[in-house]
């Protein structure tokens, strides 16, 4: 059984300090999966992330490279799928399976593509909320 914590976060500050708080949990292997609409603000969290573990470079939404990879306190991995065709031999080209065994890897658009993450990867869900800063932050650990 997994475990479920949820975040209100109010603005980028409460999302950076939710991704610094899961980052200290985070370790060599871990995947995580984000997952929302489009403008939830996944890409607002990998980067806090990214910060959070120690990645000093401009973590870039990878839109059109689809995948960066950044050294940190870990190799960090950070793949944005939404360019990402649903076929499971285009999502093998990423080579994501390839990826430092030893790296973190944070997954955007995971739903687009389970195939790709782990059932131990720790699963994010972003949703917005009435106001236009406001969001839901889902966090499923896996059990």
């Amino acid at each position: 059984m997994s475990r479920m914590v949820e975040h209100i976060s109010h603005g980028p500050a409460d999302t950076a300090r939710i991704a610094a708080d899961l980052a200290a949990h985070l370790g060599p292997g871990d995947v995580v999966a984000l997952i929302g609409e489009l403008g939830a603000g996944k890409t607002t969290f990998a980067r806090a992330l990214c910060r959070a573990l120690g990645v000093t470079d401009p973590v870039a939404s990878p839109g059109f490279t689809l995948v960066h990879e950044y050294r940190g306190l870990v190799p960090v991995v950070h793949a944005d799928l939404y360019r990402l065709r649903s076929d499971p031999l285009d999502a093998a080209s990423l080579g994501l399976d390839e990826m430092p065994s030893n790296a973190i890897r944070i997954i955007e658009w995971a739903d687009r593509v389970p195939h790709l993450c782990p059932g131990d990867a720790i699963r994010i869900e972003i949703r917005c909320g009435p106001e236009p800063t406001l969001r839901h932050i889902r966090v499923e650990y896996p059990s």
